[in-house]
């Protein structure tokens, strides 16, 4: 009777043992174990399965299938429907990381919410997970590149600040799950060209490469981005996804990164297509070049020959167990294999996406990334004229106002919705296209400029958009792969407006556009200048609400204006010197940080707290701004540092503080910084950041300080020494 008892509590056990939760699913357990529980279950080809971008997903574990490949640069993208933000540019005119953070808190409630009801559904499609491959944190340093517009503009200071604040939106801040998983991109040193971007190897020096190219990258490994994204091109001669400097010593060793890698789309091909880079000779070294290099997931076709690289002894199987554990790391930590209860961001509701508060956001966000330009005083504009003008191939287009990786929805509002809604109902509207985009009217009969004498004001929306300039595949009008290797404006656009003008009637210019343009002749002309970038769902009511006086314009240009591209070095040179407003000594069209308003500001009383400084201490700057205009306008007051003397070339100017205040007419309010030594180093070539003692100019103003500035419009800056002892 004893022996069957014991037997019958084996029997208990072994049954028991048979239905235990798995460790991996055991939410109590810690992440390590879980993980490391997972990967002990999966075979090989279930292992490599899982490295894919588009994993099959594992039945009898009871896991479904994961695409990791999903987009939200300025709003959730190629999803359906979601709110449309401002392009990257745009959002980078606001110089407001507070805003930026809004915005991309605003996405990821939506890409939740979005997730949510995939999941619901069954729908586990690429463009359904949560996993966003933004956002792109590269140097915007050529206008001539035409992915420009995904980024943050020209400075590592402003691009890292701007991007620290998008990720931490995107993540969330609950302390055990991610809201989403952001994605810092391309690493590194990729600008262009689009043409070549598959074979090209960009040429750098240790000291740009550290000066500019790698601290927004850095910034944003600090802040806890979930993964990297390693770019197509080489990097001084290495693949970027197979560079050891880059993602051993630099991203893993120095700054200790723990998330995961992701190639970008078919970048590991290039390792061995003809076209490519010529690296190694096959898919199968390809795959395990990159296993080694610290690649964790591949968007491609490259990784399955894992497989047969670990059967060939070019990798052991331990080393994909390795590679695999940060990537299934991100799927716990965004609650993939957890009770939905336990996490909160599962309950968020659909009713998110494209709310009233979102839109409303989104003009927001569109109307502070407007950039005014010139004004000779017709701004702001009654809304009670007889008769309204509303012309140009992007007064009524919604490609100029989405640029690209967008997502869309039923109710986007062009320049033309956006004054008509806005005046008077007494008041007439008028619309013509007047010319196509990028070529000359067939038809020589022209109604529409005539019309223009017989307007009270004529309004034109003009420049460019995502045909024009963008990423390789998608410009379709563009012939130089995306780029614009032609500075100007299309001839035809130029031609019609010089006509609209020859009435002599008033014109207000909209310009859009995701990258420097050549606008001389535009500035010549015009009455009035807006540059709108692709302002995104409420562009047009944000134009609107710029134009007739309900918001003061605030934007700031997050890259330079030159002249021409003469002014320039050659595409393909990778220095910064003559680059940028660091390293640019020619005069630029318009200055980096410039930006006009309908208010006047006035900068005093410039204080420092000590006039010398030493390791460990805080010197504060602060200084006085008025507006001593008519209307309450926000100020974007900037922070500008200059070495006076260094035993390396350094920059011209650096930015290394920015403050937005909004003032009433009359109102006056302290703006102050805090100066810390490290704000102080330089790089010197070997591409270290040293100290050197001396005197620094510390200048406050609201645009780059520099006499174009003032000349434009700009407020006189505020300068003054400070001596690192």
């Amino acid at each position: 009777m004893k022996k069957q008892l014991v037997n019958l509590i084996f029997v208990i056990l072994g049954i028991s043992a048979l239905h235990a939760q798995p460790k991996y699913l055991n939410t109590e357990a810690d992440l390590e174990s879980r993980v490391d529980d997972l990967i002990s279950r999966l075979t090989l080809e279930e292992k490599v399965d899982q490295m894919l971008m588009n994993t099959s997903g594992i039945p009898r574990l009871e896991i479904p299938p994961y695409d990791y490949w999903n987009e939200a640069l300025h709003g959730v993208g190629r999803s359906g429907k979601a709110t449309i933000f401002p392009q990257a540019i745009g959002l980078a005119a606001t110089f407001d990381n507070e805003l930026i953070h809004r915005v991309s808190s605003a996405i990821s409630d939506e890409a939740r919410a979005m997730y949510n009801v995939a999941q619901a559904a069954g729908n586990y499609k690429r463009y359904a997970g949560l996993t966003f491959w933004t956002p792109n944190v590269n140097i915007f340093r050529d206008p001539r590149w035409g992915r420009g517009q995904e980024t943050y503009g020209e400075d590592p200071y402003l691009t890292g600040l701007l991007g620290v604040a998008f990720v931490n939106g995107l993540q969330g801040d609950n302390p055990n799950y991610l809201k989403t998983a952001a994605c810092a991109k391309h690493f590194a040193v990729h600008s262009g060209p689009e043409k070549l971007r598959h074979e090209f190897n960009a040429v750098a020096s240790q000291k740009d490469i550290h000066e500019t190219y790698l601290p927004a990258f850095e910034a944003l490994v600090n802040t806890g981005v979930e993964s990297v994204m390693c770019a197509y091109n080489r990097t001084n001669g290495e693949p970027c996804c197979a560079s050891n400097y880059l993602l051993t010593e630099v991203l893993f060793d120095k700054w200790g990164f723990k998330g995961h890698v992701v190639s970008d789309c078919w970048a590991l091909v290039d390792f061995y297509s003809d076209i490519g880079h010529g690296t190694v000779s096959n898919k199968v070294e390809a795959a395990a070049l990159a296993l080694k290099s610290g690649v964790n997931v591949n968007c491609g076709d490259t990784y399955p020959a894992l497989v047969e690289a670990v059967k060939n002894g070019l990798v052991d199987e331990s080393l994909i167990d390795e590679r695999l554990k940060p990537l299934l790391k991100t799927r716990f930590k965004l609650g993939m294999f957890d009770p939905q209860e336990l996490n909160p961001y599962n309950s968020i509701s659909y009713a998110v996406v494209d709310s009233e508060e979102n839109r409303a956001l989104a003009r927001e966000s569109a109307a502070r990334s407007v950039v005014l330009l010139k004004n000779n005083g017709i701004l702001p504009l009654k809304n009670d004229l007889n008769r309204y003008y509303v012309v140009g191939p992007n007064a009524a287009s919604i490609d100029a106002l989405l640029g690209n990786y967008f997502g869309v929805n039923s109710n986007i509002v062009t320049f033309l919705e956006g004054v008509t809604s806005a005046v008077a109902p007494s008041s007439q509207v008028q619309y013509s296209p007047g010319t196509t985009l990028d070529r000359k009217n067939v038809n020589p009969v022209d109604w529409s400029t005539g019309e223009a004498a017989k307007s009270d004001v004529t309004i034109v929306g003009m420049g460019l958009s995502r045909h024009l300039e963008g990423e390789e595949g998608e410009s379709i009008s563009s012939p130089y792969f995306g780029d614009r290797l032609n500075y100007d404006i299309p001839e035809n656009q130029l031609e019609y407006l010089r006509k609209i003008k020859s009435h002599g009637k008033p014109v207000i210019v909209v310009i859009t556009g995701g990258s420097p343009m050549n606008l001389s002749e535009v500035h010549e002309i015009a009455d009035a200048v807006l540059l709108a970038w692709y302002p995104g769902e409420e562009g047009g009511n944000a134009v609107a609400d710029i134009i007739f006086g309900k918001i003061s314009p605030s934007g700031r240009l997050p890259i330079t204006f030159p002249k021409s591209l003469d002014q320039l070095p050659p595409y393909e040179d990778y220095t910064m010197k003559g680059r940028t407003y660091r390293y640019m000594i020619e005069e630029p069209l318009y200055p980096f940080g410039f930006g006009l308003s309908y208010g006047s500001f006035s900068y005093s009383d410039l204080k420092l707290s000590a006039s010398k400084l030493k390791e460990g201490e805080t010197v504060e700057i602060s200084c006085n701004v008025t507006n001593v205009g008519e209307y309450p306008s926000i100020e974007t007051v900037q922070l500008y540092i200059t070495d006076d003397k260094a035993s390396v070339e350094v920059p011209l100017f650096s930015l290394k503080g920015v403050k937005s205040i909004n003032l009433k007419p009359g109102e006056r309010k302290t703006v102050a910084f805090n100066i810390t030594p490290d704000m102080l180093e330089l790089i010197n070539e070997q591409g270290d950041a040293i100290m050197e003692k001396g005197d620094f100019t510390l200048t406050i103003s609201g645009s780059l300080p520099t006499e174009r500035a003032i000349e434009l419009g700009a407020s006189k800056p505020l300068s003054t020494k400070l001596t690192l002892k």
